[in-house]
């Protein structure tokens, strides 16, 4: 019996129907999935490849008055930023976020937890508390814009009843700052309480029922309990806010421009600058502001999920 060819190799028999149909079958799989994949394939690079790509491009390269790229530069962009004016920018930044997230993160869990202990109209409190959240960034700026205004502005008129000195909430290098902040803490907070208030609402009554026999009443029952059991939600708003925070614009835009003498300017407003305001198209040094922006963003979220998630409980 022949077992090889004519150069003594063994022969290499056909494959059986069965693996046929089976490699037909996962053949028909595999293209069946890519007909799902392929519009959100092509949606994100087409949306997050490609705009990356370019911002690495452009950053590297210097360009004319209207913004065409026209030679390259290098790292040149990024040497920039450990200018004094860049480094300020940066710390301005760092301030502004932590100012939202942790009096923002706070309050929400403070309201909601004090909710908790009202029997009567809680679901109506709940709705009044989370109401800024339906306010768009532009139509709250303009609200607390009337609140600041130095002319006849809202707060100063109540601390004129009290016989207190007038505050320039604006205008002021260190109070424009954190007028922003209270600004972006009231617009944020209804989203906060939402959130928490749904993560109490998961919580199994037996939990709370079995702590009571214990003798958890009041602030032991929350900070042993409640709050251990509210770590995901908690953890989620963490992260959220400190990404909304890196990325506010639109409240420091209407507000303050950025002044006065750039004591408002974040990282964010800082790119709008060089890109866009004051015709000046620099959209180098705004691409390189993006990717560091982008690198922080990055970083924060890991610290956060390195450090915070480690001590979050999910039942």
């Amino acid at each position: 019996m022949t077992t090889g060819s004519a150069t003594g190799s063994p022969a290499v028999s056909p494959p059986s129907p069965k693996t046929r149909k089976k490699r037909a079958g996962a053949g028909r799989d595999t293209l069946f999935a890519w007909g799902f994949l392929g519009p959100s394939v092509v949606i994100f690079a087409l949306f997050l490849v490609y705009p990356l790509g370019r911002t690495i491009y452009l950053s590297l390269h210097g360009n004319d008055i209207i913004g065409r790229p026209n030679r390259f530069v290098g790292l040149s962009h990024f040497a920039e930023m450990a200018s004094p004016e860049y480094v300020q920018v940066l710390i301005t930044t760092v301030v502004f976020s932590i100012g939202v997230v942790v009096p923002g993160v706070a309050g929400a869990l403070i309201i909601v937890l004090l909710l908790e202990g009202v029997i009567r109209g809680q679901k109506f409190l709940r709705g009044a508390f989370a109401v800024p959240f339906a306010f768009s960034v532009a139509s709250a700026s303009v609200i607390f814009a009337v609140f600041y205004s130095p002319g006849n502005s809202v707060l100063n008129g109540i601390l004129y009843r009290f016989g207190l000195d007038q505050v320039a909430w604006l205008t002021s290098q260190e109070m424009a700052l954190w007028s922003i902040v209270i600004t972006t803490v009231w617009m944020n907070l209804g989203y906060g309480v939402l959130v928490l208030a749904a993560g109490i609402g998961s919580i199994p009554k037996e939990v709370n029922e079995a702590a009571r026999i214990d003798g958890a009443t009041g602030p032991r029952l929350a900070w042993d309990v409640t709050i251990p059991m509210l770590g995901p939600q908690l953890f989620f708003l963490i992260v959220i806010s400190t990404i909304n925070a890196l990325q506010s614009f639109g409240q420091i835009h209407i507000l303050t421009g950025g002044g006065p003498v750039g004591s408002t300017t974040t990282l964010v407003y800082s790119i709008f600058q060089d890109a866009f305001a004051y015709g000046t198209s620099d959209f180098g040094r705004a691409s390189a502001q993006a990717l560091v922006l982008l690198l922080v963003v990055l970083v924060c979220t890991a610290l956060q999920f390195g450090v915070i998630e480690r001590k979050v409980h999910y039942s």
